[in-house]
């Protein structure tokens, strides 16, 4: 899946190269549908970027963007989902063809970051949570002092891979109001993040790996020193998906977090 932001950049690119495609944007809908307003996808001959929902909508939507890429006029189109392409959605949108040149991409409007998070930590676990946030819209600061630990491949730009000595230190200039998850190879840099984010007391949630057992012994030396624990979750993720694997630990992570920031849009069912 492409981002809403990833889209633009690659809109802005392929104007500069001159290469000719259909910006499909969804501009109107009502009732059940797939995606809302606001919602695009660029089609060129041998390549489409981006969803307006899949299934036979979009099938119809690109083979009608490609009708009109040598047409040099924005279109519009509206479709009834169930009369029209006999879906079971009761809903109807319209939709604007337009040719990329003519598109302005620098105006379209982006959605805010469904949430910003910290994530202390890129073993196991850090790896499978980063990898399911490369294609949700989120900003991610990835931080630990192992290099290594990394991934060698590009990431999104949404994710910000840091290395850094003494990573506590970095607690400093998280955003205010951020979702924080710790899981570092050391319970001992786990407590030290862990009373670093507390004192700050500015962070939206903050999720620390391991059990209840480990809970209660960290709550004991964070209340000594006065902090409040109320915002610590641990341990972390969705209580019903209770796989010890890397893979399903991440996707009940990732799943508590999508609960924790419910999307403020009304881009219609799953």
């Amino acid at each position: 899946m492409m981002l809403a932001h990833q889209l633009q950049a690659t809109a802005l690119q392929w104007q500069r190269e001159g290469r000719a495609a259909t910006v499909v944007e969804v501009i109107q809908a009502q009732g059940s549908v797939p995606r809302g307003p606001g919602t695009r996808m660029l089609v060129a001959q041998d390549a489409v970027l981006g969803t307006i929902g899949g299934g036979h909508l979009e099938l119809q939507a690109i083979a009608q963007a490609r009708r009109l890429l040598q047409a040099r006029q924005p279109q519009e189109q509206r479709i009834a989902l169930g009369p029209t392409l006999g879906q079971c959605c009761g809903g109807a949108l319209v939709l604007r063809f337009t040719p990329l040149d003519l598109d302005k991409p620098l105006e379209w409007p982006l959605p805010a970051p469904r949430f910003h998070l910290d994530v202390y930590g890129a073993g196991h676990v850090g790896r499978a949570i980063v990898t399911l946030l490369t294609d949700i819209d989120c900003r991610v600061r990835w931080i630990d002092e192992r290099e290594a630990e990394f991934p060698s491949k590009p990431l999104p730009s949404h994710i910000d891979l840091r290395c850094a000595e003494g990573i506590v230190g970095e607690v400093a200039s998280m955003p205010p109001g951020s979702h924080v998850l710790i899981l570092t190879h050391s319970h001992d840099l786990d407590l030290a993040l862990t009373e670093a984010v507390l004192r700050r007391g500015d962070a939206a949630w903050v999720g620390l790996i391991g059990s209840a057992t480990k809970r209660a012994r960290f709550e004991a030396r964070l209340h000594a020193k006065g902090l409040d624990t109320a915002r610590l979750t641990c341990p972390i993720g969705l209580p019903r998906i209770d796989g010890k694997s890397p893979a399903e630990i991440a996707i009940a992570v990732v799943a508590q977090l999508l609960l924790l920031t419910p999307k403020e849009t009304a881009d219609g069912h799953l």
